[in-house]
């Protein structure tokens, strides 16, 4: 089986070809191509995801960094970036640091651009919740003492 060739022409991380079908959690701790069909998680957070022409994915993802040339279904986190190539077809939000969309490519959904080293939402909620909730009391407790 050929392995798709990186710039310098080293073979990627692993390959999953256009014949394969997964169903459930994908992890690794390389770099993945896909050009089969995955539904459930992918979660490679510090390494590449590439979606291949014929990928088919219905799942959420987590990695370093994204390319789609097929198709996904799901909602796409990437550290990095995430390209979307001519040939991509993605239903779903993105949330990463750089974005690039080819001209051709369709995308259906949100983006939300994080500044690297920025917290994410999710870490930003429980900091200020609690100040919320510490602000609310002393206007319940003068409520309550007159």
């Amino acid at each position: 089986m050929d392995m798709p060739k990186t710039a310098v022409g080293q073979a990627e991380g692993a390959h999953i070809g256009k014949s394969v079908l997964i169903k459930g959690e994908l992890s690794g701790s390389e770099d993945l191509y896909v050009d089969g069909e995955v539904e459930g998680r992918i979660e490679l957070r510090g390494h590449h995801l590439t979606i291949g022409p014929n990928g088919r994915v219905r799942a959420n993802i987590h990695a370093r960094q994204a390319t789609v040339q097929g198709k996904i279904d799901g909602n796409i986190a990437a550290l990095d970036r995430v390209d979307l190539k001519k040939t991509a077809s993605v239903t779903g939000d993105i949330i990463t640091a750089r974005i690039s969309v080819e001209e051709g490519a369709y995308f259906k959904g949100s983006i939300d651009i994080q500044r690297e080293g920025a917290p994410r939402p999710a870490e930003q909620k429980p900091a200020g919740a609690p100040a919320a909730a510490a602000a609310a009391q002393p206007a319940q407790s003068s409520l309550i003492s007159k």
